[in-house]
């Protein structure tokens, strides 16, 4: 193809006017840049939804079964029947409640989950997150807490320190209702590497929490873990029709806002930038008319040697689109490679600024993370080539509709 070769070779002569130059460089680099922040912003959005999702589950429920008044008097039989329901591998009951934890005249609203040791480690990561105790600490009547690393700090707690639970379960006395309260020992703490845990989350003996809040021998619920967190939804409808009055919830339902958020982000930012990319792209609009402008002697010389008009049109588009090509390699090339080493390079611009992108107590999570989908790099990059042959077709159309014997009357 005679054009194809004409049209490399423009591309790589040099233009009598540098101005052009100078233009389809900026067009290139700007498609290039585009196409490298959005794979930039779409990979971080990736990667802070996996750790969200992962953090906030490490420490909850997939599923979560409780009664319709909110407390369940017999557990186990709730249990078994979740057990043997598809794509359920563990359960455990907990009883919830919050309180105050005071240390000295340090204070600190919290809230409490009463755990069974032996279980609790089938259904969340809580175990593996201790980084002082271990779960066996907690035994039935001794009164023994585990703490998030953050709340122990502000109460200036630590290994084996006592600290007192105030509920709001009051007690009726002569002098009027006054709170309940109990002395805990310090027994573990651990450290999940999400805010609201670290910072407001005690766990306690079942045993000792259904004695603090009242309960007897029932329980707020069940937590039950899958298989596969894609299943959640699927099974709680099963448990549903299965015990008709329990209420069950699933991951998706406790924590809607958090993935609801970073799903619609993620759409909005990848509609912006990618008009941003379209932009660019476009661009190359006005460097081809100028290319068209400068080559109109060389269009009317190629026209009386007999090129057709199709021929014509196809040199500048081949031209506009290897341009494109140029940027979007580049661009995705280059964004990836940023994409990926993305926690590298954002602790180092942080080091020389001496500032915190992500300060802990303010956002869920206090490191950018990052997650290159092959998915998202592929339609990006399709997006951008066909955003940029599109922007070739008028120049390259009007190219053709050059009249020879006027481009060369003053030639």
């Amino acid at each position: 193809m005679y054009e194809l070769l004409i049209g490399l070779r423009y591309i790589r002569a040099k233009r009598r006017n540098s101005f052009i130059s100078f233009i389809s460089m900026v067009s290139i680099l700007g498609i290039a840049l585009g196409v490298a922040a959005l794979i930039i912003v779409l990979s971080v959005m990736n990667g802070f939804q996996d750790e969200v999702r992962s953090r906030i589950l490490g420490m909850a429920a997939h599923v979560q079964i409780t009664g319709a008044t909110g407390t369940l008097e017999n557990w186990q039989p709730t249990a078994n029947i979740a057990r043997q329901t598809e794509h359920v591998i563990a359960t455990a009951p907990y009883v919830y409640g919050q309180g105050l934890l005071t240390n000295g005249e340090q204070v600190k609203g919290a809230l409490v989950r009463g755990i069974d040791p032996v279980l609790e480690g089938g259904v969340n990561e809580v175990a593996q997150k201790l980084v002082v105790g271990k779960l066996d600490n907690l035994v039935p009547g001794e009164f023994r807490v585990i703490l998030g690393w953050q709340l122990a700090n502000e109460l200036g707690a630590r290994m084996g320190d006592k600290v007192t639970l105030i509920t709001p379960q009051g007690q009726v006395t002569p002098a009027g209702m006054i709170p309940r309260l109990k002395q805990f020992t310090v027994a573990g703490i651990f450290r999940a590497e999400y805010y609201p845990y670290d910072s407001g989350l005690a766990l306690l003996h079942m045993g000792d929490a259904q004695k603090l809040f009242r309960m007897g021998e029932m329980v707020s619920g069940v937590r039950v873990k899958l298989d596969d967190l894609g299943y959640a939804r699927a099974v709680s409808h099963a448990l549903t029709s299965k015990m008709p009055d329990a209420y069950v919830s699933d991951w998706t339902q406790e924590n809607p806002s958090y993935f609801r958020a970073v799903e619609i982000e993620k759409r909005m930012m990848f509609i912006i930038l990618t008009l941003i990319v379209a932009v660019a792209a476009f661009n190359l609009v006005s460097t081809l008319v100028m290319v068209v402008t400068d080559k109109q002697a060389d269009i009317a010389i190629l026209r009386t040697l007999g090129a057709s008009p199709g021929s014509i049109m196809k040199i500048f588009m081949v031209q506009g689109a290897i341009s494109g090509c140029i940027g979007t390699l580049s661009g995705v090339i280059g964004g990836t490679l940023i994409a990926v080493n993305l926690n590298v390079i954002v602790p180092a611009i942080e080091h020389f600024f001496g500032t915190r992108f992500l300060p802990a107590d303010v956002y869920l999570i206090s490191e950018m993370p990052s997650k290159v989908l092959l998915g998202d790099v592929s339609s990006i990059g399709l997006i951008a080539l066909l955003l940029a042959f599109t922007a070739t077709l008028f120049p390259s159309w009007q190219a053709s509709r050059v009249n020879p014997a006027e481009a060369l009357r003053y030639e």
